[in-house]
């Protein structure tokens, strides 16, 4: 998944600001085709709008790394990548120390 420039889609009757690119290959003929189904998500990762995109001719010969696939992909949806998208890190909670308490006899 990659960060976008955010781009406003109208869904449901409002703008709607869509921040991340998902994709995958849908199908590959390892010949002269492929087509990748996408995603645009929103901050809290709802799909706002997907679909296919095909690669052929010079530009499946030229598909040879999975970059040049997302900057593919991203070209022909005028979308502009900024980065790889991480995860953010779990919180570790903070280790419980049991006291012990000393009497004296």
């Amino acid at each position: 998944m990659k960060t976008i420039q955010p781009v406003s889609i109208w869904q449901n009757g409002q703008n709607v600001q869509a921040i991340y690119l998902k994709a995958e290959v849908q199908s590959d003929n390892l010949l002269n085709f492929a087509s990748f189904a996408y995603m645009l998500l929103d901050a809290d990762f709802i799909n706002v709008n997907n679909g296919i995109v095909g690669i052929y001719g010079q530009d499946y010969i030229n598909y040879q790394t999975n970059q040049y696939a997302w900057d593919y992909i991203a070209t022909q949806l005028n979308l502009t990548i900024t980065g790889d998208y991480v995860p953010p890190a779990p919180i570790e909670p903070e280790p419980i120390v049991e006291e012990t308490i000393e009497t004296a006899e």
